[in-house]
């Protein structure tokens, strides 16, 4: 297996943990901490995306790695429209 293929698998596996962190705060409704480990792991994502030279991972990976902001606006957004 050459290098490039081996950093876009490795950039999709950290893709992947990146969404199993969020699954225990939606799973339990319950805010455990995991979700922090996106802010180490994703862009470590983002850049092996970048060695591989996928943009669908580096891609993935961002969107992952600024999850809870996003999700923090969405959040905000549903309160304001339905309180």
């Amino acid at each position: 297996m050459n290098n490039r293929k081996l950093f876009i698998i490795l950039s999709f596996l950290c893709f992947l943990i990146g969404i199993a962190t969020w699954i225990p705060n939606f799973l339990f409704q319950y805010g455990y901490g995991y979700w922090l480990l996106t802010f180490i792991i994703n862009p470590i994502g983002i850049i092996f995306g970048y060695l591989g030279k996928s943009k669908v991972a580096i891609i993935l990976n961002i969107i992952m790695t600024f999850s809870f902001f996003i999700l923090m606006f969405i959040g905000s957004l549903i309160e304001a429209v339905y309180s």
